[in-house]
């Protein structure tokens, strides 16, 4: 992208970035040149950001022009809001008393320069706060109570000629540092229209999508005319400069992931997983309840509460499977085969969970898995079962993951009622990326459940299409991009 400063006055601006123009606010306003320009970043650096202010209407004619505003108007609108910052004054209070504690003043300023401060003590509190309000530089206040608790009172835009001369320096080596943008995967290619970044978790031990396959999508990128970088957990700030979000760590509601779908969505991003497919893919309950609806076939099933768990035994009949809510990928599964042992089990999942979705026990020698996207089947797998085991993965104590095998078949040779089944759960979802897991017993296809974030592995998934599945899968993200530039040159 090409990156413009957008100041008020340049003679007052006092930093030279390399690669980034300098414009005068009032020129990027009315100037033809500047809305004719394709793929631009800008950061606003105008010294007033209120409702119809000159900085206010930068950030809003950037957004109307297909440009990337940091900050944007929503992110604006936030920090004039009393209600919003004491909002996150809560949100982040464990690690205000922590940064904030050895302090002797009552009262205490913090500047943020793209998620940096000068003093490190401060940087996981710094990158809070841009976190929550991405904005170039910010200027926060604190203040102590008589009981000795820190809040923060107000967060607000800092000029860069407001920044003191001897903070420049590293002002100036946080700028470069920003546009720089290392990351672990890039493509290379820089014939690309859009950019959309791909959200990793090192510390994510088994993440949906490998080392080769993040590779293969940054490539299936580079075709598509795509420019793809990977980020990570501490980079929700830096959201409003992609035009897509793909989330390839495991997703859960509360969890980080669920607010970078969230953040992506309001800034108006193509992404995969969005919140709703995470909040309904993450809740069997809720599952439970839409199959029944919709005459989807699955196991027999009960969703249980502390005045039906008596219950359990006669309608489910054992052994049975008892399934927390938002449990992932097996976890948070436990099969039962006595009375005795479904009272404490149910007991266990009671304490995490007011509902638990109790099923019939249909085993097999391996589940059906279907990969939907955009309502159309992407691929079919056979997922094993772990050797000796019941399910197709196996945790110990130490969270260490056995896994059956895996093989990977041509929608047309799957067997059709597999096929037509899956694309059906999944259409109940949504129309972005699914996997749907299945199983054959005696005779008939029930569905388990429908996963967000489906694992996308090299030399499994793709199996079958090769690169053509990242290929489909970035297309997807592509069509949206596209539509979306159709649409705003229409309007």
């Amino acid at each position: 992208m090409i990156p413009l400063v957008v100041v008020e006055n340049p003679k007052r601006w006092p930093f030279e970035i390399e690669g980034a123009e300098v414009v005068p606010a009032r020129a990027y306003l009315v100037e033809r040149r500047y809305a004719e320009l394709k793929r631009v970043a800008v950061f606003n650096m105008c010294r007033r950001y209120g409702y119809q202010s000159v900085g206010y209407y930068v950030s809003l004619l950037a957004a109307a022009r297909g440009h990337r505003p940091l900050p944007s108007v929503a992110t604006l609108q936030a920090l004039s809001l009393s209600s919003l910052v004491r909002l996150a004054s809560e949100d982040l209070d464990e690690l205000i008393q922590k940064s904030l504690a050895p302090l002797r003043s009552d009262d205490f300023r913090l500047s943020v320069y793209f998620g940096r401060n000068v003093a490190r003590r401060y940087d996981r509190l710094s990158r809070a706060l841009w976190n929550q309000f991405p904005a170039p530089f910010l200027s926060a206040r604190f203040s102590r109570d008589d009981d000795g608790h820190w809040r923060m009172v107000t967060i607000r835009p800092l000029a860069g000629g407001d920044i003191p001369e001897s903070h420049r320096d590293f002002v100036l080596e946080r700028a470069r540092e920003y546009f720089a943008r290392p990351t672990r995967y890039v493509s290379r290619t820089q014939e690309h229209r859009y950019d959309m970044a791909i959200l990793l978790d090192e510390n994510d031990r088994h993440p949906p999508s490998d080392d080769r396959a993040i590779r293969r999508f940054v490539r299936a990128g580079a075709r598509q005319g795509i420019g793809v970088e990977t980020i990570g957990p501490d980079d929700i700030g830096r959201l409003a400069q992609f035009d897509a979000l793909f989330i390839r760590t495991t997703t859960q509601v509360n969890h980080f992931t669920y607010r970078f779908a969230t953040r992506a969505a309001a800034e108006g991003l193509a992404v995969i997983d969005d919140p709703e497919s995470i909040v309904r893919c993450s809740n069997k309950v809720y599952q439970a309840e839409l199959f029944d609806r919709h005459g989807i076939p699955c196991p027999k099933t009960l969703v249980v509460h502390e005045g039906n768990a008596a219950e359990v035994a006669d309608v489910i009949g054992l052994p049975c499977v008892l399934k927390k809510p938002d449990g992932s990928f097996s976890s948070g599964v436990v099969k039962v085969t006595s009375e005795e042992e479904l009272a404490p089990a149910l007991r266990h999942l009671f304490e995490e969970s007011e509902l638990v979705v109790a099923q019939e026990f249909a085993p097999s020698t391996f589940d059906w898995r279907v990969g939907v996207l955009d309502r159309h089947v992407l691929y079919v797998c056979r997922y094993y079962m772990a050797k000796g085991h019941w399910q197709i993965v196996q945790s110990d104590g130490n969270g260490e993951r056995r896994y059956g095998k895996v093989e990977s078949v041509a929608v047309e040779d799957a067997p059709p009622a597999v096929v037509e089944a899956g694309l059906k759960a999944a259409s109940l979802i949504g129309e972005g990326l699914y996997g749907v897991d299945l199983k054959e017993v005696d005779g008939r296809v029930v569905v388990m459940e429908v996963n967000d974030n489906p694992n996308l592995d090299a030399g499994y998934e793709d199996g079958v299409l090769k690169d053509g599945l990242y290929d489909e899968v970035v297309r997807w993200f592509r069509v949206r991009l596209d539509r979306r530039g159709r649409e705003g040159s229409a309007s």
